[in-house]
């Protein structure tokens, strides 16, 4: 099961070495080249992960210069910067390439996913409590008609083991499911190879059944209950099959990618900020990205064994480095200089993962202002 993170620097730097892999340093070789995609695609994740708004962005990145300084930018964007790399790098082919970025960033040179599972939510249009629209529902002449015949609606296929999303389709709702599946399962083999996939009875065809096995060889595990009851059996061969062999304990697997959905509208909101229907659109993109991004930091830098150990080199910790900086009669403890190599430790290995320069002349420097504040 997957994890996610909730330090803003670390999902900042996973970010940026997601924009790397996705996308040019900048749009246009006229461009003011003031603030470069990478940034400006960081910028984004983080106001989803902050759950704010553009204003409250620059807010936030005004007063922590440590995200500064981890965004590598100078100065403050204005906030309808923002709101103008939304439009660009929110559209259909750049978020489809930075969602491949975060796959393979996350599977490495592995491509094949044992286990999936698909699904389809929908999101709020407005941050109104179900409280008051309850209320207002319930009264017999109500003040304010409260119907909401539109919203804005995210499939996913995820993973089961790891609850990562390797596909994504946006639209509006209310719609059926069942003439999603090929497009979101043609789109998740486009970055993965898949052996099982299990969805729940609105995804319930045929039709579907065929794409799946016959075309990619791709196990379905669907319920035939599609469409009114009955004690026929089903029609088709793969639904009838579904019938008399039906796999229960690969279906009861299915509700992970129910876990995917509540990790996204608890992380990040369940409503969308969006007013126009591609504004909304961008906005769910954003939301399958950041819960990528969130998850990535968690697997690659704190749970991977095979990352290289760290080695400071001998002058980092040794008698002879801390006579030169602290003095012959200031020394650090033994218990002191273990706790302040695992903190470069880990500093070491977080902005290695991410493809951040580490120099050894920044470790001695901050090791040096260590001892000398005598810690």
């Amino acid at each position: 099961m997957a994890r996610t993170s909730k330090s803003p620097q670390a999902v900042v730097l996973a970010a940026l070495a997601t924009a790397r892999r996705a996308l040019p340093e900048y749009a246009h070789r006229y461009s003011p080249k003031k603030f470069t995609q990478h940034q400006l695609f960081a910028c984004l994740v983080l106001k989803n992960f902050l759950r704010t708004d553009y204003r409250g962005l620059a807010a936030q990145l005004a007063d922590h210069p440590t995200l500064l300084a981890a965004l590598d930018m100078k100065q403050v964007p204005h906030f309808t910067t923002f709101q103008k790399a939304s439009q660009r790098l929110l559209r259909t082919k750049p978020a489809r390439r930075l969602l491949g970025a975060t796959v393979r960033l996350h599977l490495g040179r592995k491509r094949r996913v044992k286990r999936t599972a698909i699904d389809s939510t929908g999101l709020e249009c407005s941050a109104a409590s179900g409280y008051f629209v309850r209320r207002c529902d319930r009264r017999g002449t109500p003040w304010k008609t409260v119907v909401y015949h539109r919203y804005p609606k995210l499939g996913v296929v995820s993973g089961i083991d790891d609850h990562f999303i390797y596909a994504y389709q946006t639209g509006r709702g209310p719609r059926p499911d069942v003439d999603e599946f090929r497009p979101l399962v043609a789109n998740a083999l486009e970055r993965v190879r898949i052996s099982q996939m299990a969805a729940d009875a609105g995804y319930d065809s045929e039709p579907n059944h065929r794409f799946a096995r016959d075309q990619h060889q791709i196990r379905t595990v669907i319920p035939p209950k599609h469409g009114r009851p009955t004690t026929k059996p089903a029609s088709g061969h793969y639904r009838r099959l579904m019938q008399v062999r039906f796999d229960r304990s690969a279906y009861r697997q299915r509700s992970q990618v129910e876990t995917v959905m509540s990790m996204i509208k608890r992380r990040q909101g369940a409503h969308v900020q969006g007013r126009s229907y591609w504004s909304q659109c961008r906005d769910l993109r954003l939301l399958a990205l950041t819960h990528n991004v969130m998850i990535l930091v968690v697997v690659k830098v704190f749970y991977r064994a095979f990352l290289p150990p760290f080695h400071p080199p001998r002058s980092v910790c040794s008698t002879s480095f801390e006579s030169q900086i602290c003095g012959k009669n200031q020394r650090l403890r033994l218990s002191d200089r273990k706790s302040t190599c695992i903190r470069y430790e880990r500093s070491y290995l977080l902005r290695l993962r991410f493809g951040l320069r580490v120099h050894w002349l920044d470790l001695l420097c901050s090791l040096a202002k260590a001892c000398q504040h005598g810690i």
